[in-house]
């Protein structure tokens, strides 16, 4: 069999198998650069907000990979043959203006080029994109046609993909189902005895030292074992994709999940001016914890239709407001609090953080909350 062949064969043998959804697209991704003759290929599928859902590459080694840090966005050529149902060949990606001149740190520079869409019923819904042509100065008619014969396979394998986040995501609500269940059956039992035992600890105080002792040991292997219980599921809840995708690829593909569960428009306004600045894992985990907490409250309780979430990175700090046209509240009322353990929940964690938490709202209004940052937060 033929190198060509045999590549086909191969990408259309992964669309068929069992693999997972990003073994398959990596297959295909290398599939592309070997029929093509290429240095470098990717694969990518946009999220419909201006970004990635998924982004694959070949050619770059892991260390290239992860130093070129979140995924792109899908501007200048990325974007453009998102837009237009037609493969694009160049000698020199730099002379096409749509290109824009503009790498990111540590970016190889890349000259011949090759885009083809991916095309479903639905229209285009993913790229390949082929760079530096081996043995060549440009891509060829016939790299064109084997891309495209690719890419046709290419849409099945995606399409597949789409089914298997939307099973995903009903899964993750679910799991979230299952998680407030074990805060209510295993850890809500568990302070229940610790508070019992205090109270059965203070009576025997005066009466029987030693019995009191005894409650006491038993008190503090109770709050142990709550501890450990609650590390457990707090393990389970940082999402792999914030380390990946950064704080507003996070951001970007809950509110897509929130949305599509919920049938709520959820709207991201991001706004970066920080040239690039440093992740802050910790600190961008109890962002995204506040955030989610903002959301939810509004999906839940606010019965909001339309919610928009602001992120400002700048360099003299963040902001992030989370905007509903729900029913609003009184945000002073205690019986609410006592109700609503999330405001106070998100109020601890801003003042963790150094930051500052402003909601504001009243009865038939709506609610915003704003969360400003500092740098140095």
């Amino acid at each position: 069999m033929s190198p060509v062949l045999k590549a086909v064969s191969d990408a259309v043998l992964a669309v068929a198998s069992k693999l997972s959804v990003d073994e398959v697209l990596q297959r295909l991704v290398h599939g592309a650069r070997e029929l093509a003759g290429a240095r470098y290929a990717a694969l990518g599928i946009p999220d419909g907000d201006g970004g990635f859902r998924r982004f694959l590459v070949s050619g770059m080694s892991d260390e290239l990979v992860q130093a070129l840090g979140p995924l792109p966005r899908t501007h200048g050529m990325l974007g453009a043959i998102l837009d237009e149902p037609r493969a694009y060949r160049s000698e020199d990606i730099h002379l096409d203006p749509r290109f824009g001149g503009w790498w990111p740190r540590r970016h190889p520079d890349m000259r011949s080029f090759l885009g083809v869409p991916i095309i479903s019923p639905d229209g285009v819904i993913g790229a390949f994109y082929l760079t530096e042509k081996e043995g060549a100065e440009t891509f060829s008619e016939s790299d064109q046609a084997l891309i495209e014969l690719l890419a046709s396979h290419a849409a099945i394998a995606i399409t597949n993909a789409r089914l298997y986040e939307q099973s995903r995501e009903l899964s993750i609500v679910s799991e979230r189902n299952r998680l407030a269940l074990e805060l209510h059956d295993v850890v809500s039992q568990k302070l229940f005895s610790l508070m019992l035992t205090a109270e059965a600890a203070a009576v025997q105080l005066d009466r029987d030292p030693e019995a009191a002792r005894a409650q006491i040991e038993r008190l503090r292997e109770l709050a142990r074992q709550a501890l450990e219980e609650l590390r457990a599921l707090i393990l389970g809840l940082r999402p792999p994709e914030l380390e990946h995708d950064g704080l507003a690829g996070t951001l970007r593909k809950e509110i897509a999940m929130l949305s599509r569960v919920h049938g709520v428009a959820i709207e991201l306004q991001v706004e970066d001016r920080t040239s690039g600045a440093a992740a802050n894992g910790d600190r961008d985990l109890a962002i995204l914890r506040i955030a989610h907490e903002a959301l939810h409250n509004a999906l839940h309780h606010a019965g909001a239709k339309h919610v928009v979430l602001r992120l400002a990175s700048r360099a003299e700090g963040m902001k992030i407001e989370v905007a509903d046209d729900g029913i609003g509240f009184d945000p002073s009322s205690g019986e609410l609090r006592s109700r609503h353990l999330g405001l106070t929940s998100m109020e601890e964690r801003a003042r963790e953080l150094g930051g500052h938490l402003e909601i504001r709202s009243a009865p038939g209004a709506g609610t915003t909350v704003v969360l400003e940052l500092d740098a140095d937060g």
